[in-house]
């Protein structure tokens, strides 16, 4: 989950760096380092917190202390170890000729530290990382050649990686290895870039490499050397890189999370291009590879997902069972990954990740493929581990999204899911009446999101109102349960406040002991068949002098002496209402963080991409 920024060329490294890993702060925020080599000299420097501790530090710097054209630094979401300087990354070998930036866990180790302290390594911090910079330090001084010694070292150490690693007495080199953790090499003309995602290179160039599993490469300002795990150079994989650098702009809005937000009703157009024309004709889905006699043998859909991934594949469940009869489990990839996978051929197994670097979904994915099941991904990034995975790929076109809390991608899963199993439905031969309905709702998707977006007042007092609670409940039935799940988690993350979903029917058992005057109550009932029911739960809970917020399609003059407060989205079927619920739960989480003073795009203690298990 942390960032990794490297850089070798003509530039000064630290500015190339700094900015690098500004934009890779979602990656974690615990604290930062960089480590510039020039002139037999390593020069490290580290700061807990948030970069800009760095950059203050950097900035009382000599020029000529921090004027190297080679470098690496990092981001750090801490793992092993408080988020202090001394934990922070590059670490170093006893001799501080080594260093070295790390994305990832070391597994064993425990295993290796008594082995290199006996041999006189003396270790400074709580990371596991330090035991690699040891390590890689102890097989340097046996070959002399860092390349070879990382290449050694690797083979010891068990877990997940990226690294960079340089010496003072090679400044013209930098070496980087991948194992289970993402690493890319930027190509430059007389300059190249190492780093754990796009946004940190795409300003200087737009030619990449994706190193890949048990990989070693030698960068050096004109050239890149590729090994693979058997220490055989191999030939070199350049590709264009997707995204613009205007993509990391906020475009006059407070934050990258409120840009996300009103971002969504041209999300919803670019998912539906060229797969969904009009109600009346088939969706295309051209990236899935089953033939037609493949798609009639699956007999069992299982999606596997983390987070708010997780969340839009439970509307999707709710949307295949409706329309094709298939079941599906959904299930969290850390919790598919440690029991028995029952999978066969006859399965479709469903990988959601924003990233499609998400260490357990990667797991459960290889799992699921080992038992020569169909693997289709649905990922935001198809340049991504699980893309490369992926027996179809279904891209969700969202474009890069800079906040930590997920708001647009989670928009694009959600489309991608009723378009994949409108699909699946329409290749069944199904007669589900729904299927047209589905699709008219979807096209007018973008105007409905838009007279929400174009509105937010109402949002934006009630979000004042309620910003003092410190707990909060969401409640919904059928389709709409995820939405409460979800809009709870996007309060919970961005706020800090104790928000829970609950399915409306379960608050009966357990939860209603929590209501009081105390305890606000958002309930979502948009007209259907759980509408009566729902409402009903909404009359236990004011019975209970909770504070109820009512997010509706429908204008119910029982609403009047029920609801403290209503906000009322525009006309929709229930089965897509998922769709326009979230953007006003969106909002709410937004207004009630931005309203506490809360680091809205950086929450404390979390981080965009979860790569490690």
């Amino acid at each position: 989950m942390c960032g990794i920024v490297g850089y070798i060329g003509k530039k000064r490294a630290v500015d190339v760096i700094l900015k690098g890993l500004s934009y890779l702060e979602y990656r974690g925020y615990d604290s930062a380092g960089i480590a510039l080599i020039s002139d037999n000299s390593a020069r490290i420097f580290k700061a807990p917190g948030k970069l800009s501790n760095l950059k203050e530090i950097l900035c009382l710097q000599k020029e000529s202390d921090i004027n190297a054209t080679t470098g690496i630094g990092h981001t750090r979401w801490a793992t092993h170890g408080l988020p202090t300087e001394i934990n922070a990354h590059p670490h170093t070998c006893n001799c501080k000729s080594l260093t070295i930036v790390h994305n990832g866990i070391i597994e064993n180790y425990k295993d290796l530290k008594p082995v290199l302290e006996k041999k006189g390594c003396k270790f400074l911090s709580q990371t596991d990382t330090e035991v690699a910079a040891h390590l890689i330090a102890h097989e340097f001084n046996e070959t002399k050649d860092l390349l070879k010694a990382v290449q050694s070292a690797v083979k010891k150490l068990k877990g997940a990686y990226a690294f960079c690693v340089t010496h003072k007495s090679m400044p013209d080199r930098i070496i980087a290895a991948r194992k289970n953790a993402p690493l890319i090499i930027g190509v430059g003309e007389g300059e190249n870039f190492i780093a754990s995602d796009i946004p940190a290179i795409i300003e200087y160039t737009k030619k990449a490499i994706y190193l890949s599993d048990n990989q070693v490469a030698e960068i050096k300002a004109e050239s890149i050397k590729i090994y693979d795990e058997n220490d055989n150079l191999i030939a070199n994989k350049v590709e264009n890189l997707p995204f613009e650098p205007i993509a990391l702009s906020k475009m006059g809005y407070k934050h990258f999370m409120l840009k996300e937000i009103h971002e969504q009703p041209d999300v919803v157009r670019n998912v539906l291009v060229d797969k969904l024309h009009d109600e009346d004709t088939a969706v295309v889905l051209d990236d899935v590879q089953l033939t037609k006699d493949e798609l009639e043998k699956i007999n069992r859909i299982q999606i596997i997902a983390c987070g708010t991934s997780l969340h839009a594949g439970l509307v999707g469940k709710y949307v295949f069972e409706e329309l094709t009869g298939i079941p599906v489990d959904v299930e969290a990839s850390s919790e598919y990954i440690y029991r028995n996978t029952i999978a066969d051929e006859n399965t479709l197994v469903i990988g959601i990740s924003q990233s499609g670097e998400t260490a357990d979904t990667i797991t459960a994915i290889k799992q699921a493929k080992d038992k020569n099941s169909h693997i289709l991904i649905i990922t935001n990034r198809k340049d991504s581990a699980m893309a490369r995975l992926a027996d179809s790929l279904l891209p969700i076109n969202a474009g890069i999204e800079v906040s930590v809390a997920a708001t647009k991608s989670y928009m694009a899963q959600l489309l991608s899911l009723y378009l994949l199993a409108i699909y699946f439905a329409e290749n069944k031969n199904s007669k589900n009446s729904l299927i047209k309905d589905i699709k008219k709702e979807l096209l007018t998707l973008p105007s409905k999101l838009e007279a929400i977006l174009n509105d937010t007042k109402n949002i934006e007092n009630i979000a004042k109102k309620y910003s003092s609670y410190k707990n909060f409940i969401f409640i919904a039935r059928g389709i709409n349960y995820p939405s409460a799940l979800e809009g709870a988690l996007k309060l919970k993350e961005i706020s800090y406040i104790n928000a829970t979903g609950y399915p409306a029917g379960e608050l009966k058992h357990g939860p209603i002991a929590m209501l009081d005057e105390t305890m606000p109550v958002l309930a979502i009932l948009n007209e259907g068949i759980v509408y009566d029911k729902v409402l009903s739960n909404c009359e236990e809970a004011k019975a209970r002098q909770a504070k109820l917020i009512g997010v509706t399609n429908f204008i119910d003059e029982k609403h009047k002496n029920l609801f403290d407060d209503t906000v009322i989205i525009p006309e929709i079927k229930d089965i897509v209402s998922p769709a326009l619920n979230i953007v006003v739960l969106q909002l709410l989480a937004y207004h009630i963080s931005e309203y506490l003073g809360k680091d809205v795009d950086q929450p404390r203690n979390l981080a965009k991409s979860v790569t490690v298990e």
